[in-house]
């Protein structure tokens, strides 16, 4: 079960303190490679909004793949991104990007990405005040921040991109809503390096607060949150998200996803024994670990 609200259990109280030790030895910028680090290249605000929101919208894939693909952006977008995305025009650009691909994502998507981030600019100023124009600072998490951060991205007319409607995911995949029961993983993971400041998030952005962000729901946070009892769901979405989010605030009210980054990385490690023979022999968490009979492998 979750983490009951309220005093914590000795079990939490233990889980809290292995989650403790692993956030500060994880919490360096070369602990493992992580997109992150290709964006903390750029020292301004401006030029990591920009390049945070490109890379975490192609964080989908193998690592390996991943961070080549979001070299090869970083490679277009040159070494001020928001300059380049204020003056994109995509007529002129169309031939630089027509040979980019990244699984399902082809160029013109991300034309279409960099297009609907020039509206948002011009719009606004920054990413970060056209989110802050849909968010309630009352509301317990960002999740109805995200639902119109999309809506209204998806409004902005991409159709000197494509010329008419594609058949792929195109731009839509970039913004999923939690009203579809996404889990919005791509861009809560980009929330967290915005809004959070620590060896391994950027702190770009000031009007967030970071008790608000929800986990970037990805297979390792998945795996380790069931097998940590964070979580009652089964199946991923923003349910599920959430429901770890609030387990972890139980922990840390103030920061609760600053244990993202740990949790995430043990199961990359292969030190998660969750549905393996090795069970928890290896597993950093043993002690606060309770897989579930039907989760456990005889060895």
């Amino acid at each position: 079960m979750a983490i009951r609200r309220g005093r914590p259990s000795r079990t939490a109280a233990e889980l809290g303190t292995h989650l403790d030790r692993l956030y500060h030895e994880f919490n360096q910028a070369d602990a493992i490679a992580d997109p992150v680090n290709l964006v903390r290249r750029y020292a301004q605000a401006a030029d990591r909004e920009v390049a945070g929101f490109c890379a975490a919208a192609l964080a989908f894939g193998r690592v390996a793949s991943v961070n080549q693909s979001i070299e090869a952006v970083f490679a277009l977008l040159g070494p001020a991104p928001a300059r380049f995305v204020h003056a994109f025009d995509p007529r002129e650009e169309a031939p630089r990007f027509a040979s980019f691909v990244h699984r399902w994502t082809r160029g013109d998507d991300v034309m279409a990405l960099l297009l609907v981030l020039r509206r948002m600019l011009e719009q606004s100023g920054s990413i970060e005040r056209f989110f802050l124009g849909g968010d309630d600072p009352s509301s317990p998490d960002v999740g109805p921040a995200l639902e119109s951060f999309c809506r209204r991205a998806l409004a902005i007319d991409v159709r000197p991109v494509y010329g008419r409607r594609v058949s792929r995911p195109g731009i839509a995949y970039f913004f999923p809503r939690p009203s579809s029961g996404s889990a919005c993983k791509r861009l809560n993971l980009f929330l967290r390096w915005m809004v959070r400041e620590d060896g391994v998030d950027l702190g770009a952005w000031t009007g967030v607060a970071p008790s608000r962000l929800v986990v970037p729901l990805d297979t390792h946070v998945i795996r380790l949150g069931q097998c940590l009892r964070l979580t009652r769901f089964r199946s991923p979405g923003w349910k599920m998200a959430a429901e770890i989010t609030a387990s972890l605030r139980t922990l840390d009210p103030a920061d609760p996803v600053r244990f993202d980054f740990s949790i995430c990385h043990v199961g990359m490690m292969g030190a998660c024994g969750y549905g393996k023979a090795q069970g928890d022999r290896q597993c950093p968490f043993r002690g606060a670990c309770r897989p579930r009979r039907s989760e456990r492998r005889s060895s």
